[in-house]
């Protein structure tokens, strides 16, 4: 598992930027940090850019290559999504520098303003998931540093993911939570059996998914999406990346509205509804392991009580 991300100062991310590139960078400023990373916004030659820092890691070469390939296929494609420009590593750091969205990010927006970005979160979101793959590109679920997804089909890719042997990964030994933490192997078994029967629906279907589709990660000006990052890549059906924003909007059917928009382009979802729940247990399995892992036990009895709820 990475180590936690490094907090650094704005004068040491000035001093990598400066080593990269050999005269400074201008208005260096911190902007957050992410779970692995400290980030910081620049500006070289009028241009706006973002650099992420983190701990050099040994899979580091292999995870730029696999975002490189994500961001070329998104942004040759027509998604809005954030360009990378470059990468890398200066003693124990490794960085990546990115393209400058300006915005904030949907969950920040007011109420008020999630409902006019809706239209256009809808479309932004559509785009990117219908961008032309690679025809040279084979496989389902992570897309991989060449560009293939690691398992042969979608139920492959299922039963790896939550297969009890996970070395060398974040979830190795995830067993022992059913020992340590709140997750119930009874209710796992139940909703990943429900999951098996489901996920024959989404079988068929194979287009690029975000897979972190969430609000956190699609930025706005309050009326229209700038753009999106931060995509855990994936081949499957795209409805994954609609169980992910589902609840972005309150009050809003947002599933009803990606329907909507793809009958309104001429491309009806076939088996919608089939889709989406299998979509839902895929995704709402992973949270519970997720909030488990991590001890949100409210977290966990809810998302657990939803899925339940869905058809069995």
């Amino acid at each position: 598992m990475s180590q936690e991300s490094p907090k650094l100062t704005v004068k040491e991310a000035e001093e990598l930027l400066l080593s990269h590139w050999g005269e400074p960078a201008e208005e260096v400023s911190p902007i957050g940090n992410g779970h692995f990373s400290s980030v910081f916004s620049f500006k070289k030659e009028g241009k706006s850019f973002v650099v992420g820092i983190g701990r050099a890691e040994p899979s580091d070469e292999a995870d730029y290559a696999r975002s490189k390939f994500i961001s070329n296929l998104l942004v040759a494609g027509g998604a809005r999504y954030q360009q990378l420009f470059g990468r890398g590593t200066n003693g124990t750091y490794n960085f990546i520098i990115r393209e400058y969205i300006p915005g904030q990010v949907v969950a920040d927006l007011p109420d008020e303003q999630k409902v006019a970005v809706l239209p256009d979160l809808v479309r932004a979101i559509s785009e990117m998931n219908q961008v032309p793959l690679n025809g040279n590109t084979t496989g389902y679920g992570f897309i991989n540093r060449t560009g293939n997804g690691e398992s042969r089909s979608w139920h492959d890719y299922i039963r790896r993911f939550y297969a009890e042997d996970q070395r060398g990964s974040f979830w190795e030994n995830w067993h022992e939570l059913f020992r340590t933490s709140c997750l119930e192997r009874d209710v796992f078994e139940e909703i990943y059996n429900r999951l098996l029967v489901y996920s024959a629906y989404n079988e068929p279907h194979r287009y690029f998914v975000h897979n972190d589709c969430h609000q956190w990660n699609i930025l706005s000006d309050g009326s229209k999406v700038t753009g999106i990052i931060d995509a855990n890549a994936m081949y499957g059906d795209f409805v994954i990346d609609i169980a992910s924003i589902a609840d972005a909007v309150p009050g809003h059917d947002i599933p009803e509205a990606f329907r909507l928009h793809y009958e309104e382009l001429g491309k009806p979802i076939p088996q919608f509804h089939e889709r989406y729940t299998g979509a839902r247990y895929y995704k709402g399995l992973d949270a519970l392991r997720f909030y488990a892992h991590q001890g949100w036990t409210h977290a966990y009895v809810e998302e657990r009580d939803r899925l339940l709820a869905l058809p069995s």
